[in-house]
């Protein structure tokens, strides 16, 4: 029986669980809203950006509703266990975050857009640890994919830092990192199983738990 592992610490990589070659289940590959391809390869042009903002059924929800988005997909990020499965991120042993994998067109919706429904829909503020939801699966992380999605990452968190200090809500807790690095991932991302994906279209009155400061990102350039 696998036990929830409620810790504000990561785990030491080396003693993270051991996971296996490739998924214990099958992909789910068409998005149940946007009717678009959730499986790698995507559209030519499509940018990627990876998000853990709290359980990713609402954060996933929040996303999918932004115009210009091609399509997204919940998983697990960040950590040591390579293909992990839901029960195994939930002990805290993985050392993964609930991610969404937000796939756009910057033709469409900027990244500064997708960024802001980020910042202003969860506390980024709160460690290891989104609402009721305690672990380190619930930080909040951004993974970028590009030197350009680097650069406004790291922006909006240091006004979005300032602004949530002046209110006296305490500083930015998010882990910011790359995903990949000249092409080579560094934190890849792996699809979690079929019924978490878009979960609460599936599941209208399922569990939503998102805590949020109630501050808007001030308005800035891309």
């Amino acid at each position: 029986m696998w036990q929830i592992r409620r810790s504000s610490r990561l785990i030491d990589p080396d003693r993270a669980l051991p996971g296996r070659g490739n998924y214990d289940y099958p992909l789910e590959r068409t998005h149940a809203v946007l009717g678009t391809s959730m499986l790698e390869p995507l559209r030519s042009g499509i940018s990627r950006l990876y998000l853990a903002m709290g359980c990713f059924w609402g954060a996933e929800k929040r996303l999918w509703q932004l115009p210009g988005v091609h399509t997204t997909a919940v998983g697990y990020q960040g950590g040591s266990t390579p293909y992990p499965t839901y029960q195994e991120v939930c002990t805290g042993l993985t050392g993964h975050a609930e991610v969404v994998m937000v796939a756009y067109h910057p033709e469409d919706v900027g990244t500064l857009d997708v960024l802001r429904v980020f910042w202003e829909n969860h506390d980024p503020t709160q460690g290891m640890r989104q609402g009721n939801d305690v672990g380190t699966q619930y930080r909040s992380a951004v993974y970028w994919t590009t030197p350009e999605q680097q650069r406004l990452v790291e922006r909006t968190a240091a006004v979005y830092d300032e602004v949530l200090r002046a209110e006296g809500l305490g500083q930015v807790t998010t882990e910011l990192a790359p995903a990949i690095d000249d092409g080579e991932p560094l934190r890849p991302f792996y699809y979690a199983e079929p019924y978490h994906q878009q979960y609460l279209h599936k599941h209208p009155h399922g569990y939503d738990c998102h805590a949020h400061t109630g501050i808007l990102l001030p308005d800035l350039d891309e």
